[in-house]
Protein backbone atom coordinates (compact mmCIF):
# COMPACT_ATOMS: atom_id res chain seq x y z
CA UNK A 1 0.00 0.00 0.00
CA UNK A 2 2.85 2.36 0.93
CA UNK A 3 4.56 1.80 -2.40
CA UNK A 4 1.29 2.47 -4.26
CA UNK A 5 0.76 5.70 -2.31
CA UNK A 6 4.30 6.82 -3.11
CA UNK A 7 3.95 5.94 -6.81
CA UNK A 8 0.72 7.96 -6.93
CA UNK A 9 2.38 10.92 -5.21
CA UNK A 10 5.33 10.91 -7.65
CA UNK A 11 2.95 10.63 -10.62
CA UNK A 12 0.88 13.56 -9.36
CA UNK A 13 4.05 15.61 -8.84
CA UNK A 14 5.03 14.91 -12.46
CA UNK A 15 1.60 16.02 -13.72
CA UNK A 16 1.89 19.29 -11.79
CA UNK A 17 5.46 19.76 -13.01
CA UNK A 18 4.74 19.34 -16.73
CA UNK A 19 1.76 21.69 -16.44
CA UNK A 20 4.37 24.33 -15.55
CA UNK A 21 7.15 22.91 -17.74
CA UNK A 22 5.74 21.71 -21.08
CA UNK A 23 9.21 21.47 -22.62
CA UNK A 24 10.06 18.64 -20.17
CA UNK A 25 7.37 16.42 -21.70
CA UNK A 26 8.65 17.31 -25.18
CA UNK A 27 12.16 16.19 -24.21
CA UNK A 28 10.84 12.93 -22.72
CA UNK A 29 8.88 12.28 -25.92
CA UNK A 30 11.92 13.01 -28.11
CA UNK A 31 14.09 10.62 -26.10
CA UNK A 32 11.38 7.95 -26.01
CA UNK A 33 11.20 8.16 -29.82
CA UNK A 34 14.91 7.24 -29.84
CA UNK A 35 14.16 4.16 -27.76
CA UNK A 36 15.22 5.58 -24.41
CA UNK A 37 13.73 4.60 -21.07
CA UNK A 38 13.71 7.62 -18.77
CA UNK A 39 14.79 7.20 -15.15
CA UNK A 40 14.31 10.13 -12.81
CA UNK A 41 17.41 10.88 -10.73
CA UNK A 42 15.85 13.41 -8.35
CA UNK A 43 13.04 15.88 -7.76
CA UNK A 44 13.81 19.31 -6.28
CA UNK A 45 11.54 21.32 -4.00
CA UNK A 46 11.91 24.87 -2.66
CA UNK A 47 10.73 26.42 0.61
CA UNK A 48 11.60 28.82 3.45
CA UNK A 49 13.26 27.99 6.77
CA UNK A 50 10.11 29.14 8.57
CA UNK A 51 9.08 26.54 11.22
CA UNK A 52 5.63 26.12 9.62
CA UNK A 53 7.01 25.01 6.25
CA UNK A 54 10.73 24.27 6.48
CA UNK A 55 12.57 21.18 5.21
CA UNK A 56 11.34 19.14 8.19
CA UNK A 57 7.71 19.92 7.32
CA UNK A 58 8.05 19.42 3.57
CA UNK A 59 9.95 16.13 3.97
CA UNK A 60 7.51 14.53 6.44
CA UNK A 61 5.26 12.79 3.84
CA UNK A 62 8.35 11.38 2.10
CA UNK A 63 9.85 10.08 5.35
CA UNK A 64 6.52 8.40 6.15
CA UNK A 65 6.69 6.66 2.75
CA UNK A 66 10.14 5.18 3.27
CA UNK A 67 12.60 7.96 2.43
CA UNK A 68 15.63 8.59 4.64
CA UNK A 69 17.54 11.80 5.30
CA UNK A 70 20.99 11.77 3.65
CA UNK A 71 23.32 14.63 2.61
CA UNK A 72 23.17 18.25 3.82
CA UNK A 73 24.36 21.24 1.76
CA UNK A 74 24.97 24.97 2.20
CA UNK A 75 24.71 27.67 -0.46
CA UNK A 76 26.27 30.80 0.98
CA UNK A 77 25.83 33.01 -2.10
CA UNK A 78 22.07 32.43 -2.29
CA UNK A 79 21.58 31.98 1.46
CA UNK A 80 20.10 28.50 1.15
CA UNK A 81 20.41 25.22 3.01
CA UNK A 82 19.37 21.88 1.56
CA UNK A 83 18.96 18.21 2.41
CA UNK A 84 18.54 15.27 0.09
CA UNK A 85 16.53 12.15 0.85
CA UNK A 86 16.82 8.64 -0.59
CA UNK A 87 14.45 5.68 -0.64
CA UNK A 88 15.65 2.15 0.08
CA UNK A 89 14.25 1.30 -3.36
CA UNK A 90 17.04 2.82 -5.44
CA UNK A 91 14.80 2.87 -8.53
CA UNK A 92 12.88 5.73 -6.92
CA UNK A 93 14.09 9.31 -7.35
CA UNK A 94 15.98 11.15 -4.66
CA UNK A 95 14.19 14.16 -3.15
CA UNK A 96 16.25 17.37 -2.85
CA UNK A 97 14.68 20.08 -0.64
CA UNK A 98 16.20 23.53 -0.24
CA UNK A 99 15.10 26.33 2.10
CA UNK A 100 15.84 30.06 2.13
CA UNK A 101 17.54 31.49 5.24
CA UNK A 102 15.00 34.22 5.93
CA UNK A 103 17.15 35.77 8.67
CA UNK A 104 19.78 36.65 6.04
CA UNK A 105 17.43 39.15 4.38
CA UNK A 106 15.79 42.46 5.27
CA UNK A 107 13.26 42.85 8.05
CA UNK A 108 10.65 43.78 5.44
CA UNK A 109 11.21 40.55 3.48
CA UNK A 110 11.05 38.48 6.67
CA UNK A 111 7.87 40.26 7.75
CA UNK A 112 6.23 39.71 4.36
CA UNK A 113 7.02 35.97 4.30
CA UNK A 114 5.78 35.65 7.91
CA UNK A 115 2.59 37.44 6.89
CA UNK A 116 2.04 35.16 3.88
CA UNK A 117 2.60 32.00 5.91
CA UNK A 118 0.45 33.17 8.83
CA UNK A 119 -2.42 33.93 6.43
CA UNK A 120 -2.75 30.22 5.63
CA UNK A 121 -4.78 27.71 7.65
CA UNK A 122 -2.45 25.46 9.62
CA UNK A 123 -4.14 22.37 8.12
CA UNK A 124 -2.51 23.24 4.78
CA UNK A 125 0.97 22.56 6.16
CA UNK A 126 -0.13 19.07 7.29
CA UNK A 127 -1.41 18.13 3.83
CA UNK A 128 0.63 15.13 2.52
CA UNK A 129 0.28 16.69 -0.95
CA UNK A 130 1.82 19.98 0.21
CA UNK A 131 4.86 19.62 -2.07
CA UNK A 132 2.67 19.97 -5.17
CA UNK A 133 -0.26 21.99 -3.82
CA UNK A 134 0.64 25.30 -5.45
CA UNK A 135 0.48 28.76 -3.87
CA UNK A 136 -1.64 28.87 -0.70
CA UNK A 137 -1.62 32.66 -0.16
CA UNK A 138 -2.53 35.87 -1.98
CA UNK A 139 0.31 37.93 -3.44
CA UNK A 140 0.30 41.31 -5.20
CA UNK A 141 2.54 42.34 -8.06
CA UNK A 142 4.31 44.94 -5.92
CA UNK A 143 5.00 42.34 -3.23
CA UNK A 144 6.42 39.97 -5.85
CA UNK A 145 8.68 42.67 -7.29
CA UNK A 146 9.97 43.73 -3.87
CA UNK A 147 10.81 40.14 -2.91
CA UNK A 148 12.54 39.59 -6.26
CA UNK A 149 14.81 42.58 -5.65
CA UNK A 150 16.35 40.70 -2.73
CA UNK A 151 16.04 37.07 -3.85
CA UNK A 152 14.82 35.51 -7.09
CA UNK A 153 14.39 32.24 -5.17
CA UNK A 154 12.16 33.95 -2.57
CA UNK A 155 9.98 35.57 -5.25
CA UNK A 156 9.68 32.23 -7.09
CA UNK A 157 8.32 30.43 -4.02
CA UNK A 158 6.08 33.37 -3.11
CA UNK A 159 4.54 33.45 -6.61
CA UNK A 160 4.40 29.74 -7.50
CA UNK A 161 4.11 28.16 -4.08
CA UNK A 162 4.79 24.49 -3.45
CA UNK A 163 5.55 22.37 -6.49
CA UNK A 164 8.51 20.55 -8.05
CA UNK A 165 11.10 23.04 -9.21
CA UNK A 166 12.66 20.41 -11.45
CA UNK A 167 12.80 16.74 -12.31
CA UNK A 168 16.07 15.21 -13.49
CA UNK A 169 16.97 12.67 -16.16
CA UNK A 170 19.52 10.07 -14.99
CA UNK A 171 21.91 10.21 -17.95
CA UNK A 172 23.69 6.96 -16.99
CA UNK A 173 20.55 5.04 -18.01
CA UNK A 174 20.44 6.49 -21.54
CA UNK A 175 21.64 4.23 -24.37
CA UNK A 176 22.27 6.82 -27.09
CA UNK A 177 24.09 9.45 -25.02
CA UNK A 178 27.13 8.18 -23.16
CA UNK A 179 28.30 11.73 -22.42
CA UNK A 180 26.30 14.61 -20.98
CA UNK A 181 27.79 16.86 -23.67
CA UNK A 182 26.23 14.63 -26.35
CA UNK A 183 22.79 14.98 -24.75
CA UNK A 184 23.25 18.75 -24.44
CA UNK A 185 24.16 19.02 -28.12
CA UNK A 186 21.10 16.98 -29.13
CA UNK A 187 18.81 19.20 -27.05
CA UNK A 188 20.26 22.40 -28.51
CA UNK A 189 19.83 21.05 -32.02
CA UNK A 190 16.19 20.40 -31.14
CA UNK A 191 15.77 24.04 -30.12
CA UNK A 192 16.00 23.87 -26.33
CA UNK A 193 17.86 26.58 -24.38
CA UNK A 194 20.36 25.46 -21.76
CA UNK A 195 21.59 27.19 -18.61
CA UNK A 196 25.13 28.48 -19.28
CA UNK A 197 25.76 29.98 -15.84
CA UNK A 198 29.08 28.58 -14.66
CA UNK A 199 29.41 26.67 -17.94
CA UNK A 200 26.94 24.42 -19.70
CA UNK A 201 28.09 21.41 -17.67
CA UNK A 202 28.37 21.93 -13.92
CA UNK A 203 30.68 19.61 -12.00
CA UNK A 204 33.02 16.97 -13.39
CA UNK A 205 34.13 13.37 -13.11
CA UNK A 206 36.52 14.53 -10.36
CA UNK A 207 33.57 15.35 -8.08
CA UNK A 208 31.63 12.28 -9.35
CA UNK A 209 28.73 14.32 -10.73
CA UNK A 210 28.03 16.29 -13.90
CA UNK A 211 24.82 18.31 -14.29
CA UNK A 212 23.20 20.48 -16.92
CA UNK A 213 19.73 21.95 -17.26
CA UNK A 214 17.36 23.76 -19.55
CA UNK A 215 16.31 27.31 -18.83
CA UNK A 216 12.94 27.51 -17.13
CA UNK A 217 9.72 27.70 -19.08
CA UNK A 218 7.55 30.72 -18.33
CA UNK A 219 4.02 30.67 -17.01
CA UNK A 220 1.25 33.18 -16.37
CA UNK A 221 0.59 33.66 -12.67
CA UNK A 222 -2.59 35.26 -11.39
CA UNK A 223 -1.69 37.63 -8.60
CA UNK A 224 -4.21 39.46 -6.41
CA UNK A 225 -4.10 42.57 -8.61
CA UNK A 226 -2.48 41.50 -11.88
CA UNK A 227 -1.45 38.65 -14.15
CA UNK A 228 2.28 38.24 -14.59
CA UNK A 229 4.40 35.97 -16.78
CA UNK A 230 7.39 34.65 -14.84
CA UNK A 231 9.96 31.82 -15.13
CA UNK A 232 8.49 28.54 -13.87
CA UNK A 233 10.42 25.25 -13.81
CA UNK A 234 13.22 23.56 -15.71
CA UNK A 235 14.52 20.09 -16.63
CA UNK A 236 17.84 18.83 -15.31
CA UNK A 237 20.22 16.12 -16.53
CA UNK A 238 22.65 14.33 -14.21
CA UNK A 239 25.50 11.92 -14.91
CA UNK A 240 26.95 10.16 -11.88
CA UNK A 241 30.36 8.53 -11.56
CA UNK A 242 31.74 5.62 -9.54
CA UNK A 243 33.71 6.59 -6.42
CA UNK A 244 36.95 5.00 -5.19
CA UNK A 245 34.93 2.53 -3.11
CA UNK A 246 33.25 1.20 -6.27
CA UNK A 247 29.84 2.72 -5.49
CA UNK A 248 28.00 5.21 -7.66
CA UNK A 249 27.99 8.69 -6.11
CA UNK A 250 24.48 9.55 -4.88
CA UNK A 251 24.98 13.00 -3.37
CA UNK A 252 25.06 16.53 -4.74
CA UNK A 253 27.78 19.14 -5.28
CA UNK A 254 26.91 22.51 -3.73
CA UNK A 255 29.08 24.52 -6.13
CA UNK A 256 27.30 22.96 -9.12
CA UNK A 257 23.80 23.16 -7.67
CA UNK A 258 24.38 26.84 -6.91
CA UNK A 259 24.52 27.53 -10.66
CA UNK A 260 21.66 25.13 -11.45
CA UNK A 261 19.41 27.28 -9.21
CA UNK A 262 19.90 30.08 -11.74
CA UNK A 263 17.91 28.14 -14.35
CA UNK A 264 14.82 30.02 -13.13
CA UNK A 265 16.43 33.41 -13.76
CA UNK A 266 15.87 33.11 -17.52
CA UNK A 267 13.17 31.30 -19.50
CA UNK A 268 12.66 29.22 -22.62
Amino acid sequence: MTHNALAMMLDEMWVDYISMTPHAQKIVDLLAAKGETIINDHIALRTFNHPSVNINVLSKPFLELGYQRKGKYEFEEKQLDATHFEHEDKALPKIFISELRLESFSQSLQAKIDELIESVDKEVWANPKLSYSGRPWELSRQEYELLKEESEYCAWVAALGYRPNHFTIFVNALKNFSELSDLNQFLKEEGFSLNNSGGEIKGSKAVFLEQSSTLADSTEVRLSDDTLRIPSCYFEFAKRYVMENGELYQGFVAKSADKIFESTEGSQ
